[in-house]
């Protein structure tokens, strides 16, 4: 029976009770299965032990190797037969449930039908197909690239993601975030290095995806979240106020740009300023537009003709941007054909689609070459950064849109990786799903990711065909869709729940704002996480810590003092020096102190050398320390140190009974 033991001993991991009359283990990690001629180990009580001959074992995880534990599977030992676990991890990934995990597509296109399906996706992927091209040609503007390199940005993750994508509202494609944050970091470099961006962020989103890497963004919190995003909103927006009012500013700082702006105040064109404005103006309230009621506001309640002229409202508000793009290409066409051009026109962009190759590893700039390493070296921390705030913001969208369902984050890693990748060998800047073509998606009613196909064919038909006349697009039109886009991402609404709530998260929330927008978006975005690390390990080092004076039903009187968290190195000091001075002030350095450590769930060695000093100073101070509710795990840490006395109690009958003979201890001695 001692092999048997000596192979449950580490087939189970758990707390072990010192009470054999209790259940053996507590809180058991099952890692292995033991079978008896009896179906379940007499005096182990855990149900997750019992064994049939129908169980998959291969589901379960693997077990630890140890030759002198384990015999070979059908040895008997005593009549009791052990049959450790040896998954095939190989086997495990190449499972049905793991492909149709990791290819969603497989699970929805067997029941794909054009009634339930193909109309709505059609339909969702159209009106997206509209909106991407002129945002993504204005994008491109906003990352300092060619127009065709939006494009260019918007076709094939649309066609990757359907097949990978787990989420069906994602439109992805260039966004203001990752197009800001491309800008930031080629620092006017060219397109190679733009495109080597978004190279590198599939592959450090991939490498997250397989190493299950998606708890780093629960670091960038709301508040850090949100002040990063209004100072992008203000820098993108700042840096379209030139193409807007039709001046030559070129600053590398938001303070820069202001400065500019005062010295060249006087140069603005009143040919670019009105149409920029009136479109601004133009968009704002076809925006609103979709909130005009027609009729009832039930929709079963609308009569036919409501209906459709709802549907037409909504549609004319869904596409405005290509509504006025297309409008002021058609006055920019006439106006240039007449030789009377009131504002600028974009700049040329390339006819066609581009070529299937790999992103450029080697680029020159001037008479400069830069080979694969130099290239990243000059990206910078846009190498972690971008791949970050991609997730972070693909991620966001899908929680927005999933209607109370779990998102999968690591499959979206994946799904947002194998798209950059991918997309960087057709000329692509880093990409991610955006929040306006994401809400158009849903009221547009798409079913599935397959709406993203219908856009990709959109762009690549915009792409083959109608190149030549993006050229008369005026760029103040496309200033004005930036900027009447950006400026809803200001989150001025989260500062009254922040105040009302919890007021220090105003601190990170502010300082990424400032930081962002005075030095660098990456910038921002770190000193916004730094801050709120500082303040996640203050509160571990300082944690609450509840000191009470009771009295039992026998008269006698003890300190109950509680902290609130596991003791961890950060806090262990804190805590000894509260626990010491609570008993010599409060305890009167003679009243029992009773340490309740039901909050403790863990401890490592530097806790547990505080414990000891803790008790040492207790022992010299002649004052009864009793532990109470300590968890078998925290018992053993403590006890590894070999403290003068550790003094425990697990049941409040114990806790009454040790410190009712301390104090008939104390009254003896009092008496002699």
């Amino acid at each position: 029976m001692n092999k048997i033991n000596n192979h449950l001993s580490y087939k189970m991991e758990g707390d072990k009770s010192t009470n054999n009359s209790d259940d053996y283990y507590k809180n058991v990690k099952l890692v292995g299965f033991v079978k008896t001629d009896s179906e379940t180990l007499s005096g182990y009580k855990n149900d997750g032990f019992q064994w049939s001959s129908a169980d998959n074992l291969s589901s379960y995880p693997s077990s630890y190797h140890r030759e002198n534990d384990i015999s070979s599977p059908g040895k008997v030992l005593g009549g009791d037969t052990v049959v450790p676990v040896y998954p095939d991890s190989v086997n495990r990934c190449c499972t049905r449930k793991v492909l149709y995990k990791r290819l969603p597509i497989l699970q929805w296109l067997p029941k794909y039908t054009v009634g339930d399906h193909g109309i709505s996706d059609l339909v969702a992927g159209i009106t997206v197909g509209l909106t991407v091209i002129p945002q993504a040609i204005a994008f491109a503007n906003v990352a300092g690239l060619p127009p065709q390199i939006g494009l260019y940005s918007s076709f094939m993750a649309c066609f990757v993601y359907t097949i990978f994508g787990s989420c069906k509202d994602p439109a992805l494609g260039p966004t203001a975030i990752m197009a800001i944050m491309t800008r930031e970091n080629i620092h006017d470099m060219g397109p190679e290095f733009a495109i080597l961006l978004c190279f590198i962020t599939g592959i450090v989103q991939l490498i997250m995806g397989f190493a299950q890497l998606g708890f780093l963004i629960d670091f960038i919190s709301g508040p850090v979240s949100a002040g990063f995003t209004s100072a992008a909103a203000i820098v993108i927006a700042t840096s379209q106020l030139k193409d807007l009012l039709g001046i030559n500013i070129k600053a590398n700082s938001f303070i820069g740009f202001w400065d500019q702006l005062a010295m060249h105040i006087r140069e603005i064109s009143v040919g670019d300023g009105t149409l920029g404005i009136t479109c601004m103006v133009v968009l704002l309230l076809l925006r609103k537009m979709k909130d005009i009621q027609v009729g009832p506001l039930d929709v079963k309640d609308k009569t036919t003709v409501q209906r459709m002229v709802s549907s037409i409202i909504w549609l004319i508000s869904t596409a405005r941007n290509i509504i006025v793009v297309v409008f002021c290409a058609a006055l920019g066409y006439m106006y240039k054909e007449h030789g009377n051009l009131p504002f600028k026109l974009s700049s040329h962009v390339e006819s066609g689609l581009p070529s299937f190759r790999p992103p450029p590893f080697e680029s020159r700039v001037g008479n400069e070459t830069y080979n694969f390493v130099e290239m990243a070296s000059k990206l910078g921390s846009g190498i972690l950064v971008v791949p970050l705030l991609s997730i972070l913001e693909n991620i966001s969208l899908a929680k927005f849109f999933s209607d109370g369902k779990t998102v999968d984050a690591t499959q979206e890693m994946l799904a947002l990786g194998a798209s950059n990748l991918i997309s960087s060998f057709v000329g692509s800047m880093p990409i991610s799903g955006a929040l306006s073509r994401g809400a158009v998606n849903n009221a547009s009613g798409v079913k599935t990711t397959f709406g993203g196909v219908y856009t990709g064919i959109i762009v690549i038909i915009a792409l083959q065909f109608f190149t030549p006349y993006l050229v008369y697009i005026p760029k103040a039109a496309l200033a004005a869709v930036i900027i009447a886009a950006v400026v809803f991402m200001v989150e001025l609404q989260v500062v009254k729940p922040m105040w009302r709530t919890k007021k220090i998260d105003l601190v990170p929330a502010f300082a990424t704002f400032l930081c962002s927008l005075l030095i660098r978006l990456e910038v921002g975005i770190v000193v916004g996480i730094a801050i709120n690390v500082i303040i996640l390990l203050y509160t571990l080092a300082r944690p609450s810590i509840h000191v009470e004076k009771q009295q039992s039903e026998f008269g006698y009187e003890y300190l109950v003092i509680t902290p609130d968290r596991s003791l961890v190195f950060p806090s262990v000091e804190y805590v000894r020096a509260v626990v010491s001075k609570a008993g010599l002030k409060q305890g009167l350095s003679s009243i029992p102190v009773v340490m309740d450590c039901r909050h403790i769930q863990g401890a490592d060695f530097t806790a547990a050398k505080g414990v000891k000093s803790l008790i040492d100073d207790f022992v010299k101070r002649n004052q009864p320390l009793v532990f109470y509710n300590v968890k078998p795990s925290v018992i053993s840490i403590f006890q590894g140190v070999r403290p003068t006395e550790f003094n425990c109690c697990v049941t409040e009958q114990q806790l009454h009974e040790r410190l009712k003979g301390y104090y008939y201890s104390r009254m003896q001695t009092l008496t002699l």
